[in-house]
């Protein structure tokens, strides 16, 4: 297998990166001749220590950086311009790692009707959709919430609601359980086994990625290894002292 066959069907996929280089102004490769291919109906998980390149790798996808070499594809489509990701952010649905950068809107309701009033919605339909995406997140009677008062497991679903209301193909989630109480996390979790598309999902939450990924890539040395490449375990145990603090030898 090669270094990120993600598949063994032969179709086109719907994400791929071809020998992406790509480092910030002044700095080392974060990404170092990188190949990535997301095939439909792929659920990934992506883990790596902070600094890898995961949150990047993201932004190259969608445009937000530009890549110093190589080739990005989306949709069967090499995507060379500013048009070409104005399309990809109509079909590829970005979760920010930080919930701040995803809301700016006074209330909950005009934060998630955003995005569809912006793919031509009405401002009926709009409104109709945002209710509705609201209500399969457990947020009914949210709509009028003041977005800046809401704690951050509210926060984190309500920018869940602002991605999903704009009925993407593709899910890319950064971090989604950060800072989550277990309620929220659980929530999240019922959503993402719910939802049938295609996602990458960073996190360093194995229980979580297990539970709403099929596979688990990582990041090492700029390039991706497969789930073949590297074996993840989850350590348990138990202790007698139970809470009390103890080492570990």
């Amino acid at each position: 297998m090669n270094e990120t066959s993600t598949t063994s069907s032969n179709s086109e996929p719907v994400i791929r990166l071809e020998a992406v280089c790509f480092r910030y102004p002044g700095g080392p490769l974060v990404l170092d001749n990188l190949n990535f291919e997301v095939f439909q109906n792929d659920r990934i998980g992506l883990v790596a220590p902070n600094g890898s390149g995961k949150t990047t790798l993201f932004h190259l996808i969608m445009g937000l950086v530009k890549p110093e070499s190589g080739r990005i594809k989306a949709f069967g489509r090499i995507l060379a311009n500013e048009q070409d990701f104005t399309m990809v952010r109509r079909r590829i649905g970005l979760l920010f790692q930080d919930a701040d950068d995803q809301l700016f809107s006074p209330t909950v309701l005009e934060d998630v009707a955003f995005g569809p009033l912006n793919l031509g919605k009405s401002r009926t339909e709009a409104k109709q959709i945002s209710r509705r995406t609201l209500a399969f997140l457990g947020l009914e009677g949210f709509e009028d919430r003041v977005t800046i008062k809401l704690s951050g497991g509210e926060k984190r679903l309500v920018s869940l609601a602002t991605v999903l209301a704009m009925q993407p193909e593709v899910l890319l989630l950064d971090e989604p359980t950060t800072g989550l109480d277990n309620d929220t996390r659980n929530t999240l979790i019922r959503v993402l086994q719910q939802l049938e598309m295609t996602m990458v999902v960073i996190s360093h939450d194995f229980d979580f990625l297990d539970q709403v990924t099929r596979r688990i890539f990582t990041l090492e040395n700029g390039k991706i290894l497969t789930d073949e490449q590297v074996h993840f375990h989850v350590h348990r145990h138990a202790h007698k002292m139970g809470k009390a603090p103890h080492r570990h030898h």
